[in-house]
């Protein structure tokens, strides 16, 4: 009989981990939501709602041959997992990839239709105020400032620099690109939208150094938290660190469990937390998993990855931060900024990559 393992959590780890996994043991992916989505082309299909058709992918279009029950864990035994929707899901290995919270809709139709309301806000609106100066505000910033160079968009960032995650260096490259493309930024300041003043036609939005910024819209890009509150009052409870991560040792196993793993955002794992090194985690565990079914104990090791990271300037340019150099301009834009590695992602799943 086939073993079972329940893999919580459907983003890039889940989904990757799913799709390699299902000709191996019995899968049952659990997962709130019925579509995977590719989160660094989200910001895209919010000035191309076109694109959102590749990137929200239902999760029965890769994964085929498991069970998929919609709806979040909700607390777990050392057998089986229980969901919110009152099913249990029994297990002899359990891989956590619940990632981050976000408040998405449940359908792929009602994800797609809720990137259009978001280009719809971008193009009604003459002036954008985007909260948060991290990967997300300054790519969603270098997006709409390329694609409607007419709009007035400002950046306000309660850091020191942007993309505070990797080097000075790449920082200043950013800022000094979004300040050719006329884009306002505003740092070490922090905006309380709750006191916004409405006018007759326009929002003025004041930051904590007393300045006023007028904008139709904004969009909140601060980080999300970690999905792992509903861990607190389980057996992994103490498996948790004072950030709320799961403690896994180099198997990517949780500390001290036989048959428990966590993947993606969800770990200790001292490195950037990118898609590309969810991926990477996932293929560790899909061998440790084949080795364990078969028997075996002799595992593979994950070793974090140095800071290594890509930021898209809209969709020709882009800054790298690599092991030796940081880059910005075209170099870093092919990469990464004409397809948003979207055709690749799609190949890795099985699926055409248009």
């Amino acid at each position: 009989m086939s073993k079972k393992v329940v893999i919580v959590g459907g983003g890039v780890a889940g989904a990757f981990l799913a799709k390699i996994l299902q000709d191996h043991a019995h899968i049952t992916l659990i997962d709130p939501k019925e579509y995977f989505e590719i989160p660094w082309a989200c910001l895209r299909a919010m000035v191309e709602p076109a694109v959102a058709e590749r990137i929200v992918v239902n999760h029965r279009d890769y994964f085929k041959k498991g069970d998929l029950v919609t709806s979040s864990a909700v607390t777990i035994t050392e057998t089986e997992v229980f969901t919110e929707d009152g099913t249990q899901v029994p297990y002899d290995y359990l891989v956590i990839a619940t990632g981050h919270t976000e408040p998405v809709p449940k359908t792929r139709d009602e994800r797609i239709n809720q990137f259009k309301e978001e280009n719809e806000k971008i193009k009604s609106a003459k002036s954008i105020l985007i909260v948060g100066g991290g990967p997300t505000g300054v790519e969603l910033a270098g997006e709409i400032a390329v694609d409607f160079p007419e709009k007035k968009v400002s950046v306000v960032h309660r850091g020191t620099r942007l993309l505070e995650f990797i080097g000075p260096k790449a920082s200043k490259k950013a800022l000094s690109w979004l300040k050719s493309k006329n884009v306002e930024v505003k740092l070490e300041q922090s905006v309380d939208l709750n006191s916004v003043s409405e006018g007759s036609n326009i929002n003025a939005y004041r930051t904590s150094a007393g300045d006023s910024i007028e904008a139709d819209v904004h969009f909140l890009c601060i980080g999300k938290p970690l999905s792992s509150a509903w861990l607190r009052e389980t057996l992994l409870k103490d498996d948790l660190d004072g950030d709320g991560r799961i403690k896994v040792d180099e198997n990517l196993r949780v500390k001290g469990r036989n048959n428990i793993f966590a993947i993606g955002d969800i770990t200790d794992v001292p490195e950037i937390k990118q898609g590309v090194f969810a991926q990477g985690q996932a293929q560790v565990v899909a061998k440790n998993l084949k080795v364990l079914i078969s028997g075996g104990n002799k595992l593979g090791v994950y070793k974090a990855q140095g800071t290594m990271a890509i930021v898209s300037l809209g969709r020709k340019h882009g800054v790298a931060q690599l092991p030796f150099i940081t880059l910005s301009g075209r170099i870093p834009g092919l990469i990464k900024s004409g397809d948003l590695f979207v055709g690749q992602t799609r190949s890795k799943l099985g699926l055409p990559p248009k």
